[in-house]
């Protein structure tokens, strides 16, 4: 005898009038004497199962009434269509098997403080949130490999444990590697360079730690980078790139994740705005006038970093996602190259993102000159010997080139509308949290 069809939720919508049978978990549940509405989710989506008394027996309902949140079960039912969900699709229970109990489960339906839920965050991660935040995680980097690759881009996997870093070594992690010092990762970037010297174009998508002792809603100690290097390219043609790779990012999210959107409450046609292209750019001397005139920064002066209520506002004045052109020598680290007309700012630029969620994007044009960069490194403070591969790049065939980094949590934040930024990664690091 052939079984039944055996489908996820998500699927529900190919099977409307048959007979099917689903694992799931049961996440809540309301029954009255004669009718049991049960809230289902097997990892793919959420919806509702009805089981009606009449139909199942006594001993299957008293079954059901009783049953616990997240005991995990076989079903099988009709599916139906349910215009009254974000779902659309509901099952009609026909029958029920019990596969793991469930007892006392800690996350219940009620209001929870954020420690808690972060304490808990192994079975945090079933709810309704966390789960379309997970997908929506997921799409962006599905289609962070597919743009890249049509791009011509080849993936170069870049070291987590260096000898040497980007910016230095105030901020990050420090460990012992045999009888040597080394320190995770602050960014992959050294590293794509010399990939972009031997495969023209790549990217690098992994893990980078920063040792700060920040507690804003845009930091996290651990969090993932996609590193673009291209050799050959001016900053012009690497803003092109950047700004179509947010877009298609976004346009991806719209097109395949309207379910898990609606769940959060995020309107696609906010995030319609951020498809069209090309993005606004300022100078930095212009984001300081911007500033100054605002009335609302008195202090401040050329030649300041940009913290979060700046950027904030000068986002606030555009439509879609603003990049600031050339930032002072003095706040942005040694590898980028001066801009021609000026000693006193690099050829770089920060993206940042509508809505208040602040930077994105940073890159630059890269110093391809030996001498320059190696004038650069000691200026910095830095040990040329620990920075010697990297002048090998300059030493045979050096060329003009340019990349830049986008923090994934922070697009996915952004791209969500989430209030912070422990919620785009699965088990968040923080400054006071290593478990779970």
């Amino acid at each position: 005898m052939i079984g039944l069809k055996k489908i996820n939720i998500i699927d529900a919508k190919d099977y409307v009038d048959q007979e099917v049978e689903i694992g799931a978990w049961l996440t809540d549940k309301r029954s009255s004497g004669k009718i049991s509405f049960l809230q289902l989710r097997d990892g793919t989506a959420f919806f509702q199962g009805v089981a009606v008394k009449s139909q199942l027996g006594d001993d299957l309902y008293e079954l059901i009434r009783h049953l616990r949140q997240e005991t995990s079960m076989i079903i099988t039912g009709v599916i139906h269509e349910d215009t009254r969900s974000h779902f659309g699709f509901e099952i009609e229970v026909s029958g029920l098997k019990v596969v793991g109990e469930s007892e006392d489960y800690p996350i219940t339906p009620k209001e929870h403080g954020i420690d808690f839920l972060l304490d808990h965050r192994h079975l945090w991660l079933r709810s309704t949130k966390p789960h379309a935040m997970m997908v929506i995680r997921n799409e962006i980097i599905r289609a962070t490999y597919v743009f890249f690759n049509k791009e011509g881009y080849i993936k170069i996997d870049a070291p987590i444990l260096t000898g040497s870093a980007p910016e230095g070594t105030t901020e990050l992690f420090k460990t012992k590697y045999f009888d040597k010092e080394a320190y995770l990762s602050q960014s992959g970037q050294l590293y794509e360079e010399a990939g972009a010297l031997a495969f023209d174009k790549v990217f690098s998508f992994g893990p980078t730690f920063r040792a700060e002792k920040s507690k804003t809603r845009r930091h996290l100690i651990e969090f993932w980078m996609i590193e673009p290097e291209m050799a050959f390219m001016h900053q012009e043609e690497s803003l092109e790139v950047q700004e179509r790779y947010v877009a298609f990012l976004v346009q991806s999210v719209l097109d395949n994740c309207e379910y898990e959107l609606s769940l959060l409450g995020r309107d696609p046609e906010i995030l319609k705005k951020y498809t069209k292209l090309p993005y606004p750019k300022i100078s930095y001397d212009k984001a300081i006038e911007m500033l100054q005139e605002s009335g609302d920064f008195p202090e401040i002066q050329w030649g300041a970093d940009f913290g979060s209520p700046e950027e904030t506002y000068l986002a606030e004045q555009f439509d879609q996602p603003v990049f600031i052109l050339n930032y002072p020598k003095a706040i942005k680290p040694f590898y980028m190259k001066p801009h021609p007309t000026r000693d006193d700012v690099y050829i770089c630029a920060d993206l940042l993102a509508p809505e208040g969620y602040g930077e994105i994007i940073g890159g630059s044009e890269r110093e391809d000159d030996f001498d320059k960069l190696e004038a650069a490194i000691k200026a910095a403070g830095l040990d040329p010997e620990a920075y010697d591969w990297y002048l090998d790049l300059r030493r045979y065939g050096s060329v003009p080139h340019s990349g830049f980094g986008l923090g994934l949590e922070r697009a996915i934040t952004w791209i969500t509308g989430e209030s912070h930024i422990r919620e785009a990664i699965p088990f968040p690091r923080l400054l006071n949290r290593l478990n779970p």
